[in-house]
């Protein structure tokens, strides 16, 4: 009887378990299976904690498990791809680079006018020879090149996307002879491509905007032999960016004060979101929505940004910084905000090209000047570290819900983006045997 009623009071205990146990059990193989079916989208976790706090790089790789299918090179996409891995120019004026240097990374196409207007006052920041520039080009233009050969005043790095729709002239990702153009209908005139949701197909004049962005960043964080092991801030300007002479020292002070000043904040900026404020001239530090002329992030936010790769590759908006507002921005489940100064120390000048007008009050190129002006407080670094951090909530412009512009519809141009986001990676998975075969 004793031995009965120690067996019902197992079996009782049993009972009572199991079904923790069995929840436990299928808590674990739910996890496991969403862990499998999760896409590139998911390739990295984030701790907010972590957005100043530099980490080295550590991608899921198990997850790149389609081999990407990146485009037949042409002998001159071949050829500038082998320029890429040229050392830096001017070694023999600058053979170091100073202790917690920001590398400068100017992304130009073809505009060699206002290309000058950059160089020449990238000349006059104090500072800039205490760093790397990188130059990335969209397409080879000889123009261009020679512009940025003739820099002698700091380290200098070329790179050139080896799949610029710029470099292929009878196919994608260039023109092919069987894609559909405008609005052409491909049931009936047989052609190929998939149009946007307005029912425009693939420009690929246009589309080169966003897949050099996409390039260059996936190619300057995880593929450059100067920049791959870079634990610091990277500063991104364009083409038509005037850059102040304090712009190096001023985002010098704001990645430094960011941590404490900031910590939330992602990134630093040398100019207002708005790009034709020239800022509130208060004695205050500002922290608002990303802007898009003169931006500082460091690796802990690329890796951020890079496991939203499936949200940024399948927007349909041809504009990487749109793309980044509308959908990457508020897939990370909080306002994104970035720290910068009262006052601008990069000034947007550019009225031509894709982008029209900048109104009256915009500064613009005319006959080779640009109309920025630059006072005697825009010589020095004025950003002062007992300044407090006044946030700016209301963040202005593209948000969520935003469907896009359109002109990236087309599923050739988001696999060729998806392709870029991992083909470092893949790459570095391959086994000797993948490698001999």
């Amino acid at each position: 009887m004793g031995f009965y009623r120690k067996t019902r009071v197992k079996d009782a205990a049993f009972r009572r378990v199991l079904p923790v146990v069995l929840v436990t059990l299928l808590g674990v193989l739910f996890l496991i299976f969403l862990l499998k079916t999760s896409s590139v989208s998911d390739i990295v976790t984030w701790n907010s904690s972590e957005v100043d706090e530099p980490s080295p790089v550590n991608y899921n790789l198990s997850r790149f498990n389609v081999k990407p299918k990146l485009p037949k090179q042409t002998k001159l996409s071949n050829s500038l791809q082998k320029r890429n891995q040229l050392p830096p120019r001017n070694l023999d004026l600058f053979p170091n680079l100073a202790k917690d240097h920001i590398i400068i990374v100017l992304y130009v196409h073809n505009r060699p006018q206002y290309l000058q207007v950059v160089i020449q006052s990238l000349s006059k920041v104090e500072g800039i020879s205490e760093t790397l520039l990188i130059v990335s080009h969209d397409g080879y233009f000889e123009e261009m090149n020679k512009i940025i050969e003739s820099i002698r005043f700091c380290q200098v790095k070329q790179i050139f996307t080896p799949y610029s729709p710029h470099l292929y002239t009878d196919g994608f990702p260039g023109v092919s002879s069987g894609d559909c153009k405008d609005k052409d209908d491909a049931s009936k005139k047989h052609c190929k491509g998939n149009p946007d949701q307005y029912g425009n197909h693939r420009s690929p004049k246009i589309v080169s905007l966003k897949h050099h962005w996409w390039w260059m960043m996936n190619t300057v964080w995880d593929s450059l032999e100067e920049t791959r092991d870079h634990s610091g801030h990277i500063l991104f300007i364009e083409e038509d960016h005037f850059i102040f002479p304090n712009a190096y020292r001023n985002i010098q002070l704001l990645t430094a004060l960011k941590p404490k000043k900031c910590p939330n904040c992602y990134a630093t900026n040398l100019a207002p979101s708005d790009v034709l404020s020239k800022g509130e001239q208060w004695e205050s530090l500002i922290a608002e929505k990303m802007g898009n002329v003169g931006y500082a992030f460091n690796r802990t936010v690329w890796r951020k940004i890079h496991s939203k790769a499936r949200n940024f590759c399948f927007f349909d908006d041809y504009n990487w910084d749109i793309t980044m507002w509308a959908t990457v921005f508020p897939s990370f489940g909080a306002p994104v905000y970035t720290l910068r100064g009262p006052r601008r120390s990069a000034a947007h000048f550019g009225k031509c090209g894709l982008h029209q007008g900048q109104g009256e009050r915009g500064a613009c190129i005319d006959n080779g000047a640009v109309n920025v002006e630059v006072e005697e407080i825009d010589k020095v670094a004025n950003i002062k570290s007992d300044w407090k951090v006044h946030v700016i909530r209301r963040q202005e412009g593209y948000q969520a819900g935003f469907k896009g512009w359109g002109g990236w519809g087309d599923e050739r141009d988001r696999r060729l983006c998806l392709d870029f986001a991992y083909m470092y990676h893949f790459r570095d998975t391959l086994s000797s045997s993948d490698l001999k075969s």
